[in-house]
């Protein structure tokens, strides 16, 4: 998964695995979680959205499973 940097007062990057489909977010914060069986649209549309933080808390947040990678510094 190749990180691609975001403009967004939420999220530093994103990146996505479609073999996986697997999305894995680096937030503002230094956290970075993944989020699985996420469909490759999903990851486009973020991608494509006007505003990433609010994409994500209306289409990702509650809807996949996710597990934490690490915690913040």
């Amino acid at each position: 998964m190749d990180p691609v940097p975001v403009d967004s007062t939420l999220l530093l990057w994103v990146a996505y695995s479609p073999d996986r489909q697997c999305l894995r977010l680096k937030f503002c914060s230094g956290e970075i979680y993944d989020y699985f069986q996420v469909p490759q649209t999903i990851y486009l549309d973020l991608l494509a959205a006007e505003s990433k933080g609010r994409y994500f808390n209306r289409r990702i947040r509650d809807a996949y499973t996710t597990q934490r990678l690490n915690t913040a510094t």
